[in-house]
């Protein structure tokens, strides 16, 4: 049999090994988040284990940033990298404890599938043949990657201008698979939609915020521990250059529509975070978030419009958090869209969970609810 090696030198990797001498009781410790408290992410890959039983209990899980997400959740795994399945997984006395008999000697389990930094380039490598598509480079990350946007569609005076940003949450991995659709979809010459809203407006799009975290297998933070989407009051090109130099560009831009998307922890469901209880949000605004919910769920049935975060969430945060500043800065619709990493409980997938395909599937069917929100903000000018 097989001597068993647990690793996470790799892009994205995160564990610490205990003890892997058995398969019935291999013990891992999530690492921390580089120069911070957060943690919840691993992405860890096992050789010479198949056919063997295994057993692996996380035994830091407990002390995890968001352990109430552990409840009724499941591990993914992957022979590929490519095609991720859920494993069975229990949170008890502090520890997650994943099991799984592999049918192959090397096998990856991950938080939530993970989006390597070599898609990532291969995405925006792939956006560039497009002659819809230009595309620069905004400024360098702390460990020096780029941070890179893409301007899709022509900007011209009074053409209403759009926001995308993506994994501000290194570790909420889904948010770049729904970028990735979104973008897929506007790339699609054949999406009579897709032309259209790119007709009527520009978008510039930064699929990944934070490299260096996704990079160093963090939860939360770039390389320095610095939350970013925390950062949107007064950013530094010190501690969250991937911050100052998109406000930046915004400022050049300006915003008429903003998303910024994520993935939460605890809750599972697809939902919106708009504006809803910031004191200087007009009316008017508030009902184009809205209204942009029931269109996005009359466009995709996994997403729903009961669930979400109350108003007044974030307290004395607000302004620092992405949404809020450039709803406030351009007094326009911002809002965060928010997807499960477990599973959305409506529409539940035994095999897969919430998944990298869902997740494309959401960032596609944005454009229906954009093309619907153009048509009444020029209704309105």
């Amino acid at each position: 049999m097989s001597r068993i090696q647990i690793s996470a030198a790799f892009d994205s990797g995160n564990i610490e090994v205990v003890d892997a001498d058995r398969a019935d009781d291999i013990q891992l410790r999530i690492r921390i988040d580089n120069g911070s408290t957060f943690f919840q992410w691993f992405h860890f890959r096992a050789l010479g284990v198949r056919g063997q039983p295994l057993r692996m209990r996380l035994t830091n899980a407990g002390e995890a940033s968001y352990s109430a997400g552990w409840e009724g959740y499941r591990a993914v795994a992957s022979y590929d990298r490519e095609h991720w399945f859920r494993v069975p997984t229990q949170y008890a006395d502090g520890e997650l404890v994943i099991e799984h008999q592999p049918e192959h000697d090397a096998v990856d389990y991950a938080y939530f599938a993970p989006y390597s930094h070599e898609r990532h380039l291969n995405l925006i490598a792939r956006a560039g043949l497009s002659e819809r598509v230009r595309i620069e480079s905004l400024g360098q990350s702390l460990d020096g990657c780029d941070i890179e946007l893409l301007q899709i569609g022509e900007a011209a005076p009074g053409r209403p201008v759009i926001w995308v940003t993506a994994r501000q949450h290194p570790g909420e991995t889904m948010a770049e698979w729904c970028a990735e659709g979104l973008l897929t979809r506007l790339l699609d010459r054949h999406d009579a939609q897709a032309r259209r809203l790119l007709e009527q407006a520009v978008i510039y799009m930064v699929p990944n915020m934070n490299p260096d975290g996704s990079v160093r297998g963090h939860l939360r933070t770039n390389a320095i521990g610095v939350n970013l989407n925390r950062e949107w009051q007064m950013p530094s090109l010190e501690r969250s250059p991937e911050v100052y130099c998109v406000r930046q560009r915004m400022e050049q831009t300006g915003v008429d529509l903003y998303f910024d998307l994520h993935g939460d922890e605890v809750l599972p469901c697809n939902f919106i975070s708009g504006q809803a209880g910031a004191p200087w949000v007009e009316e008017s605004v508030l009902e184009q978030e809205a209204q942009f919910g029931r269109d996005l769920q009359a466009a995709n049935a996994d997403f729903q419009l009961e669930r979400g975060y109350p108003p007044g969430k974030f307290g004395a945060e607000t302004m620092t958090i992405a949404a809020f500043w450039v709803g406030r800065r351009f007094n326009c619709p911002a809002m965060t869209l928010e997807m499960p990493f477990i599973d959305f409980d409506l529409q539940p997938d035994a095999l897969q969970g919430w998944s990298p395909e869902r997740s494309q599937r959401l960032g596609a069917s944005l454009i229906e609810p954009t093309l619907a929100w153009l048509g009444r903000s020029l209704h309105r000018s």
